[in-house]
């Protein structure tokens, strides 16, 4: 039998940190749900996050999941798309990431910072031509698309279709809406991959199809469920990440005004924003394989368990004041936006220049930056996994 589960409702969306507030003060592993149908184990405390980020005997193993899955969420869960390296255990998953590890190596990602440069060049002087505009929308949006559907080698004519894709994918979007963007995708992918199969070009998508690492190859669906993985990955994450941190320097002038008197603190404040107010809120889906023990609460074999890494990040154990946002924190403090483990984002280095390039061009370029309405008018995406705005209404001037 369960604990009565602590429900995380409408308003845990729109303020997360509240909830794992109350939750780290408690300090325990707590039994959640996030509706009627789906219960799960959450973890807060940093240490427990990091330990079980990377033990064995919570899997990743789609196909498993959607066996203990209520029926109408197990057939969401197990659609193909789904069914990707992030989803997957050893050894499938060392033989997926070693194919694709190459590609985000530092080296590899350093090597892209002019194109990125140049794509964010053309977005800020449109904020420029118009003074005010949602940064989502207009900036933190179309860059990471267009970057990574270069790098996977999507036509740049295609990439507002993708993006409508995305949205219900990784949104509490009803399992109609899924399906449908799930059999739009797939389809669009599948063309893709036979197009550069017959004719390959200089992308990673055309690598995979190609790539053989020690006689190997990626079949027909992981060669889908990867596009597709990579695709989302690259582009959603980014897009909260820029609107997530250029929202916390808003609200805090002091560190805007550090930043903007010394550039060399950029990396440093990614890192902040990374760990303050993240791109994601839980990690994606585990379940145990055995009984496993965390602290006092044993939690059963074949439960779900769900990571935040928002309230990892804010766990006073591990960050002094953690609330405060502060972009001289230094990154000692090690956060987990990123993840843990086998599981580590292959893409982060990505993620971090495409941050770096794109809050550095906006300090460069306008002098004054500011909230366009009013801050209690924002709102969070209704995503358990992502964390990020719908719009971010600002003002600049040169």
């Amino acid at each position: 039998m369960h604990e009565e589960p602590f429900r995380l409702g409408r308003e845990f969306f729109q303020d997360p940190h509240a909830t794992y507030r109350e939750l780290l003060t408690e300090g325990r592993v707590r039994y959640a749900s996030l509706s009627p149908a789906f219960g799960f184990w959450l973890v807060t405390r940093y240490a427990d996050a990091k330990a079980l980020l990377s033990d064995p005997r919570l899997s990743k193993d789609s196909a498993r999941a959607k066996e203990l899955f209520a029926e109408g969420a197990g057939r969401v869960y197990g659609l193909d798309l789904f069914a990707h390296m992030l989803q997957t255990d050893p050894p499938d998953h060392t033989r997926l990431r070693r194919l694709v590890n190459k590609a985000f190596t530092n080296r590899a990602v350093a090597g892209l910072r002019p194109r990125i440069e140049q794509i964010t060049d053309g977005l800020v002087d449109g904020l420029a031509a118009v003074g005010r505009a949602d940064l989502i929308e207009s900036f933190a949006s179309p860059l990471p698309i267009a970057v990574i559907c270069e790098i996977l080698g999507v036509p740049a004519e295609d990439h507002d279709q993708f993006r409508s894709w995305v949205v219900p994918l990784v949104t509490a979007a009803s399992p109609d809406d899924v399906r449908t963007a799930d059999e739009q995708m797939r389809a669009y992918l599948t063309a893709l991959i036979a197009e550069k199969r017959s004719e390959p070009t200089k992308d990673l998508l055309s690598d995979l199809v190609h790539v053989s690492d020690q006689g190997d190859q990626l079949n027909g669906p992981e060669l889908l469920s990867m596009a597709f993985l990579l695709l989302v990955a690259g582009y959603e994450t980014t897009v909260n990440l820029i609107g997530n941190g250029l929202l916390a320097l808003l609200r805090h002038p002091d560190q805007l005004a550090a930043l903007r008197s010394d550039p060399s603190l950029l990396p440093e404040a990614v890192e902040e924003f990374l760990r303050y107010d993240g791109s994601l809120n839980l990690a994606t889906l585990r379940f145990t394989t055995e009984p496993v023990r965390v602290d006092e609460v044993e939690i059963p074999e074949g439960e779900f368990v769900l990571i935040s890494f928002l309230g990892a990040n804010r766990d006073p154990r591990q960050f002094p004041d953690p609330d405060r946002f502060d972009i001289t924190r230094g990154t000692g403090g090690g956060h987990l936006a990123f993840g843990h483990g086998i599981h580590y984002c292959v893409g982060a280095p990505l993620a971090r220049l495409e941050a770096q390039v794109a809050i550095g061009r906006l300090l460069e370029r306008f002098g004054t930056i500011e909230l366009d309405g009013d801050p209690a008018d924002l709102r969070w995406r209704r995503s358990p996994v992502m964390h990020g705005l719908e719009r971010l209404p600002i003002r600049v001037g040169a």
